[in-house]
Parts: structure tokens; sequence; C-alpha cells
């Protein structure tokens, strides 16, 4: 194979609520922090652990126009993207890094409340589609592995 893969599936939750910025192109920019957690049972103490990574996504365009108006804190979603590198230097010219995901896929995995629901029919027709992929995945885990 003489190429590469750059490609990220997480599920987990909103933090907060996403932050809605507009570029100077006039295109959207969502930005969201998401959880995701993994539990497995220490083999020496036979204790239950868990750890929970944070994750900050950014997506664009369209994809960010329904991420504005769906997700919120707390709602569980499944993310498809990229792994992109940020570097900027701060007011005190210290050079500093950010690992962002990219997303190029969303879907809203939470019931969303009546009075709360979008317009946008993908989010009941992919929500069936991904959590049965998801408990698949759960399915095939070992949980008594560290990682």
């Amino acid at each position: 194979m003489n190429g590469s893969v750059n490609k990220v599936i997480l599920v987990g939750n909103l933090g907060k609520d996403p932050e809605v910025r507009k570029l100077e192109s006039g295109a959207l920019l969502v930005r969201f922090s998401m959880a995701t957690s993994e539990q497995y049972t220490d083999k020496n103490s036979g204790k239950r652990i868990e750890n929970t990574e944070w994750h900050d996504v950014v997506t664009f365009g369209s994809l960010a126009e329904i991420a504005e108006k769906i997700l919120r804190k707390g709602i569980k979603v499944y993310v498809e993207g990229k792994i992109k590198k940020r570097s900027w230097k701060d007011k005190e010219g210290t050079q500093r890094y950010s690992v962002d995901i990219v997303a190029n896929e969303l879907t809203v995995l939470s019931k969303i409340d009546p009075k709360e629901k979008p317009k946008h029919s993908y989010v009941e027709e992919n929500t069936q589609k991904i959590t049965s992929r998801i408990e698949d995945m759960e399915s095939k885990t070992d949980d008594t592995l560290p990682f």
C-alpha cells in the first residue's frame, strides 16, 4: 500500500454546548469538546477502572450548520473525521499546539426531545444504523484489556 490513512471514529458525549463562529468567507465553523470513556477490570486489584479522554472536534460548512442546530451539552454523538494538528503563537509569543478532530460525518445517537427536534431527517435515518454498528463493535471488545 503506497498511501496512508488518517481516519478517526469517536462515540461520546458533548461536554458543553458547541462554539459557533462565522469565518471571513462567510462559512460556519462549529467547535465542540466530546468525551469518550472506556472501562476495564484491573487484573491485579479486580477493580473496575474508567478512563475518560477529551477530544476537540471541529466541523465546517453544511455539516457545521446542522451541528449548530442540533448539538447540545450531554448529547451522545458518533463522529468520523481526521486528525489535524494546529499551531499558533500566544500573546507572549510562545508556540502552542492543539490536536483537533476535523469531522466530516456526524450522527446524533441520543434521543432528541420532540420540542427541540431538528428538521433534518438524516438524524432519524442514521441513528439506528450507527447504533447497531456501535453495539456490534462493543460486543467484540474484551473489557479486561487496559486500552
